[in-house]
């Protein structure tokens, strides 16, 4: 074998559908305590599996908090065009951005994604949210926190940390986005 051959590793899941709804249960409890309850709170999930997983923390904050609509205090926020790696990626068509109807003006923001990497596309995020509106505070949540970041961006709200290789891949998979439709993250890469 060359230094150039690489042996594929089989992927190996690392969190079930029953381990994801606690973490998700948990950041929702983190969230609410951080915040001092559901005043003035939204989530701002980025496309694709980003948006899912704020559904359903607003569904769990609901759960914790009676009185919240999960549908109010939830939007979509698309980077699209805000990244800064457009000419080194494949060609993505833009997801809709939608407010929620209380807008984030003076909000306490919570950005919603799957996995954070480099920070890039948090950062991406910070500059889509500013051309919103201007929130009170902007706090971060993710699935999983892989490490290797090359922007000094970190979560406040971390489902599971991850040391991963550079070399591998994680593949967050929702049932509300994935075929097959299953929850479970694996990691993917070469020995």
């Amino acid at each position: 074998m060359t230094g150039t051959d690489a042996v594929q590793v089989p992927s190996r899941t690392v969190l079930s559908s029953a381990d994801i709804d606690r973490a998700l249960t948990r950041i929702a409890h983190e969230i609410l305590e951080a915040n001092k309850g559901p005043e003035d709170l939204v989530l701002m999930g980025i496309p694709r599996r980003g948006y899912p997983l704020a559904q359903r923390l607003a569904a769990k904050i609901a759960a914790a908090a009676p009185g919240v609509d999960p549908a109010a205090i939830t939007g979509q926020l698309d980077v699209t065009m805000f990244r800064d790696d457009l000419s080194r990626r494949p060609t993505r068509p833009p997801y809709a951005t939608r407010e929620p109807v209380s807008g984030i003006d003076d909000k306490v923001v919570v950005l919603v994604d799957d996995v954070l990497f480099s920070g890039r596309t948090i950062r991406a995020a910070l500059d889509a949210l500013v051309d919103l509106g201007r929130p009170r505070i902007v706090r971060l949540a993710v699935l999983v926190d892989r490490g290797h970041r090359e922007l000094p961006i970190r979560a406040d709200h971390v489902g599971k940390n991850l040391p991963t290789a550079s070399r591998e891949q994680v593949r967050v998979r929702l049932v509300e986005s994935d075929l097959p439709a299953v929850d479970e993250v694996v990691i993917e890469g070469t020995a």
